[in-house]
């Protein structure tokens, strides 16, 4: 009798859990289902302010447009990896990326390249008018209404402008153009490989400005080319500039010398038999002018094997597909937007309805 009491406390504290059953899973949701639709006019009223107010956030939303920019770097010299890569590549390896890259815009370096703060402050700071005065950051401010926020703010309260020729600024509009700069770079700018097998690089850039989109992109990329054939190619520039120098110095140098040397012969011709001292100076002359010309053969032929590895070393920037107006405009489909708000409302009332139920 005690065995059989203590056995009754025992289930009674620790009850079996019932089995689990998808039938009786189902079944539990279509009678929540059909208790939810017993309150149906509460549920339409929900979809339809739902509805209405995903309707209103559409049509208040301002429209975006977005450039896309493709383009490939091509480099004039192959690296010596370039045969086992190509191999390599066959059976779905990447060497070449395991072995790095020195090149600025090679590789995955574009990426961060072309999102770095300095290049997006450049291009903003560059002219968005013919006129040359405004700003594509002085655009920017203006679609996005900060110019006014701003002039109307505590901490502002003045009128800021970012001129295109302008070389300073102060304190107050650099940290105004960091924001501006910021939010380019992590809410609208993306830069992509699309394939990682391929050389070629996709530019997205997506405001509420449409030439401030076809401007920036095609900026962005120009800015870039430039400061990367800079960088690839300042040791050999500086020694063709350094060559072109001595080239110019010694050329003058030869022309002097052979007036010279021609002023030394007829002095020969017109002397006294007598006296040495002409052919001398005559012999020394053309002495020098032989000297320099020969000096002067060298520089220009370094000059020219310099200029020859110039041209090899500077790489190519081709714009595969550049943005023409008008540019790909993104607006909320209404109809889809209402319909949507609509299910969601109703979804999320009925759901309320049915907890409730469960609490009673």
């Amino acid at each position: 009798m005690q065995e059989n009491t203590i056995n009754q406390n025992t289930n009674s504290k620790y009850p079996e859990e019932e089995d689990f059953s998808f039938k009786k899973l189902f079944q539990k949701w279509i009678n929540d289902f059909v208790y939810a639709l017993q309150f149906w006019r509460i549920l339409l009223f929900a979809g339809l302010i739902g509805g209405l107010i995903s309707l209103s956030f559409v049509l208040m939303r301002p429209n975006t447009y977005t450039a896309r920019l493709t383009f490939v770097v091509e480099e004039s010299k192959a690296g010596g990896g370039s045969l086992a890569s190509a191999l390599s590549g066959q059976f779905g390896f990447d060497i070449g990326g395991l072995a790095g890259s020195n090149g600025v815009l090679a590789g995955d370096n574009v990426l961060e390249l072309l999102k770095s703060y300095s290049l997006i402050k450049k291009t903003l700071l560059s002219a968005y008018n013919d006129s040359g005065s405004s700003s594509l950051a002085d655009q920017y401010a203006t679609i996005y209404g900060w110019k006014e926020k701003w002039k109307n703010s505590s901490k502002v309260a003045k009128e800021i402008n970012f001129n295109a020729n302008q070389k300073q600024f102060s304190r107050l509009e650099d940290s105004l153009l960091q924001i501006i700069t910021k939010q380019i770079a992590e809410e609208e700018l993306s830069i992509s490989k699309p394939d990682k097998k391929l050389g070629f690089f996709e530019i997205l850039i997506t405001t509420r400005d449409e030439r401030f989109s076809q401007l920036f992109s095609e900026r962005i990329l120009k800015f870039a080319t430039d400061f990367y054939v800079e960088t690839k190619t300042r040791r050999l520039r500086g020694n063709v500039d350094r060559l072109e120098r001595r080239a110019d110095s010694l050329g003058i140098l030869l022309n002097r010398k052979t007036y010279s040397a021609a002023d030394a012969n007829l002095m020969l011709l017109d002397g006294n038999p007598a006296y040495s001292s002409s052919s001398v100076s005559a012999e020394i002359s053309s002495r020098d002018k032989t000297m320099q010309g020969i000096i002067y053969s060298e520089i220009v032929k370094n000059l020219e094997i310099s200029k020859t590895a110039l041209i090899q070393e500077t790489p190519t920037v081709q714009i595969v597909d550049s943005p023409e107006m008008p540019l790909k405009k993104n607006k909320l489909s209404k109809l889809l937007s209402t319909g949507l708000g609509f299910i969601l409302a109703s979804l999320i009332t009925g759901l309320f309805i049915i907890s409730k139920k469960k609490e009673d």
